[in-house]
């Protein structure tokens, strides 16, 4: 395994860190392989990311077969769209560098938990938009080419997370529209899989719901798990990332599993 680290610097906006998880090549197996990646956006309200949804999701991912990348972006007191900037270089990073990172550059998959879910998200429905015209990238290069959302923050309305917009926004209230992401999903939105817990009272269940309802009248493919039971913030639901084993969800720590699967059959 190859560990590698860069510096994330668009323009004069504060730079974040990628974290590069990789599998090296064998030149006894096969020394030409590539490997579909994920990059994974950590969350923590757009107050911080959190350590429980980063290394140990990678390693489980690195496990899965994916060359895994964790994108510590920008948080309050830094506002919108710098993480959003942060994390449209990275995938141009990663695409850009695919032959040396052995990464199939078009199965770039952008991942992200609650917070970190809805910069996945922004990505997923801005990356051909003005909204990134003026980063100096290409959209070919920052497209995603599938989404990954654990129990995401997707809604400014009545299911909103509302700490993470004030976080993300401070007092600059006119983009709440604009950054309900349930009413920005269009066409060229990659396809999706999604999951999250029912018992969620943080961010509800309904924040991947009416992301899920937006795919479909787009005609999006998306798979979209719900889990009875299981906190926020369940992350990979096991004693990896639980101090308390109560907090260890069997039958939610199945998702990567699930998640290998539906990269392998649909990206």
């Amino acid at each position: 395994m190859q560990f590698i680290q860069e510096e994330i610097q668009v323009g004069t906006e504060p730079s974040a860190k990628l974290n590069g998880f990789l599998i090296d090549n064998s030149q006894e197996i096969d020394p030409n392989r590539q490997r579909p990646a994920i990059v994974i956006c950590p969350g923590g309200g757009y107050a911080y990311t959190s350590d429980r949804e980063a290394e140990p999701v990678a390693l489980a991912m690195l496990a899965a077969g994916f060359q895994a990348f964790v994108l510590r972006y920008s948080v309050a007191p830094v506002r919108y769209p710098v993480a959003l900037h942060q994390l449209a270089k990275s995938v141009a990073f990663i695409r850009d560098n695919a032959q040396k990172l052995h990464v199939d550059p078009d199965k770039i998959v952008v991942a992200g938990f609650s917070a970190g879910g809805h910069l996945a998200a922004c990505l997923g429905v801005f990356w051909h938009t003005a909204t990134l015209a003026d980063i100096g990238l290409t959209p070919a290069q920052m497209q995603p080419n599938g989404l990954f959302l654990g129990y995401p923050v997707i809604t400014t309305g009545q299911y909103g997370h509302q700490e993470s917009f004030e976080n993300l926004l401070g007092p600059d209230s006119e983009k709440l529209d604009q950054l309900s992401l349930e009413q920005q999903v269009n066409s060229n939105v990659p396809e999706t899989f999604i999951w999250h817990t029912g018992s969620d009272h943080v961010v509800p269940m309904e924040n991947s719901l009416l992301f899920v309802q937006a795919l479909r009248k787009q005609g999006i493919s998306f798979e979209y798990h719900v889990f009875p039971e299981g906190k926020h913030g369940a992350s990979l639901a096991n004693s990896e990332v639980n101090r308390n084993p109560e907090d260890n969800r069997p039958e939610v720590a199945i998702w990567p599993t699930l998640f290998k699967t539906w990269v392998h059959n649909r990206i």
